[in-house]
């Protein structure tokens, strides 16, 4: 065995255990929303189903026309807002990121501000609610993540890395700055654009607490909020049938298997849209060299 050899091994092996740590937990969800509720109550988790059963999902999916309408509903806004809040991220972040912006330092400082401080919950609300009038519409699912400052200032610190010298070349040359901004900016800072659109598919795909807030409609219900009255529906099954007599109720509610089979539901998207941004990474930063 070479010198070279056992580092590499070491190297290996950490890497291994490093990816048995982020599987195994995977597995181990697919196989509790496999199993039997009563075999969980008696003998715990288990890495593979020890009794195979199906009830959870059954209990999660009985009524699949409004499963299928807040999936529908999930990546509509996941998709739409991503696109707007990229647009408008990248148009903030682009001013910013310019020295010879009058404006940048106040901007700035606003965008930072927000950052740390907010209106609140109530005035927020009553905005929404009664000022816009966009409570029970979709666009309230998707305008209050449009500008996450965060974001902002993760975009501008990127494309502040893209030398001067190009935009001023363009600049020679007639080029306008939507021109700028479009064809040559956002092409090299295609890795910045598809980390924030990652990070900003994600927010949209999990938030559950704007519906609850403002929405009334069972049509503009989101997968993550529909998913979470079901839970709430589950524990409050579950005391109620805790509280019974012993002999009244027999039947054993899918608990533990319904919360699993719903984090199946609920994460299997994202997991398979994962890979394409992670080729998109790739794709990005050799697009957005820039050769000296």
């Amino acid at each position: 065995m070479s010198k070279k050899t056992l580092p590499q091994m070491i190297i290996h092996f950490v890497f291994i255990l490093f990816s048995l740590a982020c599987i195994i937990p995977l597995v181990s969800i697919i196989s509790i929303s496999l199993s039997n509720e009563t075999d969980i109550i008696k003998n715990g988790y288990s890495l593979f189903p020890r009794v195979f059963d199906i009830n959870a999902y059954a209990y999660v999916l009985y009524e699949p026309i409004q499963i299928i309408n807040a999936f529908k509903v999930s990546i509509i806004v996941s998709i739409l807002g991503t696109f707007i809040s990229l647009i408008v991220m990248a148009c903030i972040a682009y001013t910013l990121s310019r020295h010879d912006y009058r404006f940048k330092n106040p901007l700035s400082f606003y965008v930072f501000f927000t950052m740390m401080f907010n209106g609140g919950l109530v005035p927020t609300y009553i905005l929404l609610s009664n000022y816009l009038h966009l409570k029970n519409t979709i666009w309230v699912l998707i305008l209050p993540y449009v500008a996450v400052p965060w974001f902002i200032l993760l975009l501008r610190t990127f494309m502040q890395k893209i030398p001067y010298d190009i935009i001023e070349s363009c600049m020679m040359d007639g080029a306008s700055e939507f021109r700028i901004f479009f064809q040559i900016i956002l092409p090299l800072a295609k890795p910045g654009l598809a980390t924030v659109a990652l990070f900003t598919i994600l927010q949209y795909w999990n938030d559950w607490f704007l519906s609850l807030l403002y929405i009334e409609k069972e049509s503009l219900v989101p997968l993550q909020y529909m998913l979470y009255r079901m839970m709430s529906n589950i524990a409050f099954l579950t005391s109620s049938s805790n509280q019974l007599p012993p002999g009244l109720n027999n039947a054993v509610i899918p608990s533990e298997s319904a919360r699993m089979a719903m984090a199946i539901l609920a994460a299997g998207p994202m997991l398979a849209v994962f890979p394409f941004f992670q080729q998109y990474f790739v794709r990005g930063l050799t697009v957005g060299a820039v050769k000296g």
